[in-house]
């Protein structure tokens, strides 16, 4: 019974990959932080079109599926 919990202090979170296409959010994906401190872009199936399609990284706790757009 060694589970690994979680630890606040990771250097890795969870994100949401948004589908351009359709707009759906479809799958989770831990990120390192310190790796790739850019938003993922990445070609993944998406189930409601069918086909392989670009998704976008956008924040877990979304309440709806949308990328929201940096401000610089």
């Amino acid at each position: 019974m060694s589970g690994k919990k979680s630890s606040s202090k990771s250097k890795r979170k969870l994100v949401g990959l948004v589908s351009e296409a359709s707009g759906h959010r479809t799958y989770y994906v831990k990120k390192s932080t310190m790796n790739t401190p850019d938003a993922l872009v990445l070609k993944k199936y998406d189930p409601m079109t069918k086909r392989h399609e670009t998704y976008k990284e956008t924040k877990k706790n979304l309440g709806r599926n949308v990328v929201k757009e940096k401000k610089h």
